[in-house]
């Protein structure tokens, strides 16, 4: 999930909320929403090769 910063940035945040905090993981700042949802993909792919 990206959400654009009021800095202009954009910031991936996890899908589902962390139980600890009640908020969503940051999982990463990035300059533009290309970059981000490049990582994005690449987060998805290990989450699935984990294990």
């Amino acid at each position: 999930m990206i959400r654009k910063l009021k800095s202009g940035q954009y910031r991936l945040y996890s899908r589902k909320v962390d139980p600890k905090t009640g908020r969503r993981r940051n999982l990463g700042t990035f300059g533009s929403r290309a970059a981000a949802e490049k990582h994005e993909r690449a987060v998805q792919f290990f989450k699935r090769r984990a294990h």
